[in-house]
């Protein structure tokens, strides 16, 4: 009875604390309290008594006593910190500063609102952005020709060009009054996915002007001259703007860029002016081929004070005008068959007024800053659209494939090795469109979440390969026989592009997502860093105890919440409503307060050298990322109007995150940097075991079923992209085979007992002729199957070329190669030619 009595006391206080974060001093006294009546009624043995008093007394009288807590935890753990505590770089520390906090750090802190979630309101396209989708970009999908551009032209025609600059495709993210677009967040993202469903190439074409360039430096750092002379002209086309980061020894590392700005005193327009050398060479720089306008990062010195002050000044971003004298705009890359202009530009000793900085020369060491503030934003938009884009895609031209590739007489899609493919595809769609509107939600409103768009770049490109790829099994055959008629091959040739730019994914993943989330999200680890860098150090042990004392109650209070979220198998977290939808929401807060618990424990244990442990680091962004796409799902389904129809994507996306989630978290406690700590948290946390379950079965044949046929969750799915129903059309043709296999399916089942249909006929219009003239069918429904068949026919027949038709284009490709070897081969035999006559002829003399 006793026992009974202790643990029901233990499981209120737990569950008071999880859903009322108490001040610790009136914890310690109910707490002590409660064990003085328990005790004096006869509650304890000599041994337990003595096992709760000590349990109880040590941590109340360190963390309740002011002078305890400061001489045994605050001032021996501050000496360690400041010990320990690696310097941050410039880069690092501007890159974590970078943006702002929003939902994801409810999610970090293990108790998410989720009356603050249903306040999100997610965007809607204002009449002129639906106005633009519906005309311009509805014209220019059709003028598209994937095939022409990848592979005859190996770029856009002329007149796709003359159509983009002509109605402002590059001015999305310029004001009005500069003669831009002026779209917001979601509508620019919805053009970038309506076009890149169509054409990847076209849709990088028209996404790089508009993501991470010069036009979004201009707007936010450009001085008015800077933005009355550019914007405009990048608006209308008249520039055409790209921006030089990377180069062959500096990539992800930006704090190691070899290029350099000499400050110095030279010529422009025939006066004398103080400005920069630059020396640089690029790399991977699209639009650069083509580009008018180049954006540059590099390093600035002033070895001769010119600027009064330190000679190394850091990373500066300039404009420069691609026919500077010393620019040397090189031949193109070739990423992956696509047709994206793309290449490497160098420039020697060119010569900038100061005036080329982009914001002026007080802007001078602030490169890098400005690049990842916009690059907070700017990753949140473009290239998650690509992956909707494929999503959206392979969703609609797989599910009508697999309806209408049929074997053994029964279509494809209804196998269930297919339908495993079909549900990962629609599945992962869903979540990737939820995620895109959630993080749209909080630009659109003024936020920029570094963090959340990392996640959604990250995640949006990884779950597009996994489609992708399904959908490359799917059609099989169909699939890798590259021609004009095959619409997902340039997709899948083109997966690795948005997976390596803007931040390669392993390092997103390792090292950015948990990183910067761990440091801006969590409510006192900055304020614990910053209280150890005080040089006063009365100073800062009285900023450290404070952060201390509340980061313990923190800890505290998610410890008892995890622990009661676990053993009521999440019953007692909380939910915006109650019913099926609901036990998601409950399920997600118990996975957040499991993370917040791991995640505070591994960051006290291993402190600063946390940074070095990216296998940890990526689990943990395994983990939030994953909880927030099932929170932007869940989200997405209650803004939809919770349809009928849409409860299997959101119940198989819930589950797939939350059994995601769950997995990371076992992974971290596997791999705990104290083993018997891992196994007590594994318990405290999970203690009725591992129970999330993937999607089962039936749930994955139900949204594999959405796919294959027309329907209004099919088209919510797919909604934005390009659906033509013209059989000519390269996709237009399944629509059209679509909806004339249904209209047959009919018939032919009333014709399954026909042993002819069973066994099939050579000459499927004789079968049919036979029918009709035995009755078994009418004129019509003769013409419905042989238009059905005809569709069919023309959906699974692949491209074929002949030996004349290859050869000449290798013959020719490999006469070019040539020609550009022998030419390049005179040039420096001219250049050696030219530099041993000026050996020869001596010093020269001035």
């Amino acid at each position: 009875m006793n026992i009974l009595v202790l643990l029901v006391a233990l499981f209120a206080l737990f569950y008071a604390v999880a859903r009322h974060r108490i001040p610790f001093r009136t914890l310690a006294l109910v707490t002590g309290l409660f064990l003085v009546i328990f005790t004096l009624g006869g509650g304890f043995n000599l041994f337990w008594g003595l096992v709760f008093w000590i349990a109880f007394l040590v941590p109340a009288l360190l963390l309740g006593s002011p002078q305890l807590r400061m001489q045994w935890l605050s001032q021996p753990l501050l000496r360690r910190i400041r010990k320990v505590l690696p310097p941050m770089s410039d880069t690092e520390r501007a890159a974590i500063e970078a943006g702002s906090v929003w939902w994801e750090a409810e999610l970090f802190r293990g108790n998410p609102d989720w009356n603050l979630l249903q306040g999100y309101r997610l965007p809607e396209l204002s009449a002129e952005e639906q106005a633009f989708i519906d005309g311009p970009v509805e014209q220019l999908c059709a003028m598209l020709d994937d095939w022409d551009i990848t592979h005859n032209r190996m770029d856009l025609p002329p007149e796709v060009w003359d159509f983009l600059k002509q109605h402002g495709f590059f001015g999305m993210i310029i004001p009005r009054r500069y003669g831009g677009l002026e779209f917001s967040a979601h509508g620019h993202s919805c053009v970038v996915t309506k076009i890149a469903a169509r054409s990847i190439s076209a849709g990088v074409t028209v996404m790089v002007p508009n993501s991470l360039g010069p036009a979004e430096l201009l707007l936010h750092y450009g001085t008015d001259a800077q933005k009355d002379h550019y914007l405009p002209r990048l608006a209308d086309g008249r520039e055409i703007p790209c921006f030089a980061l990377t180069g062959p020894f500096a990539g992800s590392d930006a704090g190691a860029i070899p290029d350099t700005g000499v400050v110095c005193e030279g010529t422009y327009q025939g006066e004398h002016v103080l400005g920069l050398r630059l020396n640089w060479d690029k790399r991977y720089i699209t639009l650069g081929p083509v580009a008018t306008v180049l954006g540059l990062a590099f390093k600035v010195f002033d070895p001769d004070g010119l600027l009064g002050g330190e000679e190394e000044l850091g990373i500066t971003c300039a404009l420069i005008p691609a026919d500077t004298p010393g620019i040397e705009i090189g031949n193109r890359h070739f990423p992956l068959n696509a047709a994206f202009q793309n290449g490497p530009n160098s420039g020697k000793d060119v010569f900038i007024p100061m005036e080329f900085i982009i914001g002026g020369q007080e802007n001078i060491g602030k490169g890098w800053r400005m690049l990842v503030e916009s690059l907070s934003v700017g990753r949140g938009i473009s290239l998650p659209a690509v992956g909707v884009a494929a999503g959206k895609a392979c969703t609609r031209t797989t599910g009508a494939y697999a309806h209408l590739r049929k074997q053994f007489n029964t279509s494809i899609g209804k196998f269930e090795g297919v339908e495993e493919a079909l549900a990962r595809i629609g599945g992962h769609t869903y979540m990737m469109e939820a995620g895109r509107l959630l993080t749209l939600s909080g630009l659109d409103s003024g936020e920029k979440p570094s963090v959340i768009t990392a996640i959604l770049k990250c995640f949006n490109t990884e779950q597009m390969r996994q489609v992708v790829n399904d959908a490359m099994d799917v059609h099989g055959g169909r699939g890798i026989c590259i021609g004009p008629s095959n619409y997902i091959a340039r997709a899948y040739q083109t997966i690795p592009v948005g997976i390596t730019v803007e931040g390669a994914n392993i390092l997103t993943r390792s090292m950015i997502i948990f990183g910067q989330g761990a440091i801006r999200c969590h409510p006192y680890l900055v304020r614990e860093m910053e209280a150890a860098t005080l040089e006063d150090f009365s100073a800062a042990e009285a900023a450290f105890d404070k952060a201390l004392r509340g980061h313990a109650e923190y800890f505290l209070t998610n410890f008892c919440r995890a622990v009661i979220y676990g053993i009521s198998g999440s019953r007692l977290a909380p939910a915006p409503y109650p019913g099926r939808i609901g036990a998601y929401y409950q399920r997600l807060g118990q996975m957040s307060a499991a993370f917040a618990v791991c995640a505070d424990l591994v960051l006290m244990i291993l402190g600063g050298s946390f940074k070095r442990k990216e296998k940890l680091s990526g689990r943990f962004a395994d983990a939030l990322s994953y909880m927030f796409y099932a929170s932007a799902a869940l989200k997405k389904f209650e803004v939809d109007g919770q349809p009928r129809s849409d409860l299997p994507l959101v119940e198989w996306s819930a589950k797939y995150c939350l059994y995601q989630v769950q997995m990371a978290l076992d992974e971290i406690l596997r791999n705990f940097p104290i083993k018997w700590l891992g196994v007590i948290v594994r318990h405290s946390i999970f203690p009725l075991g591992l129970n999330l379950r993937q999607p089962n079965d039936s749930l994955s044949h139900r949204v594999a079923s959405l796919l294959i046929r027309p329907g209004e969750a099919r088209d919510r799915l797919t909604d934005g992209i390009y659906i033509s129903n013209d059989p000519d059309d390269i996709t237009g043709c399944l629509e059209d085979a679509l909806h004339k296999v249904i209209r047959a399916e009919p018939i032919e089942r009333r014709l399954r007992h026909d042993e002819l249909f069973q066994h099939g006929l050579e000459d499927y219009s004789q079968w049919i002729a036979g029918l009709r003239e035995a009755g078994h069918i009418d004129g019509d429904e003769a013409e419905i199957l042989l238009q059905a068949m005809a569709a069919t026919t023309r959906v699974i027949m692949v491209d074929e070329f002949t030996p004349a038709q290859m050869a000449p284009r290798d013959a020719a490709a490999n006469k070019e190669v040539a020609a550009r070897k022998s030419v390049k081969k005179k040039s420096v035999t001219k250049k050696k030619a030219a530099v041993k006559k000026k050996r020869a002829q001596g010093p020269t003399k001035n």
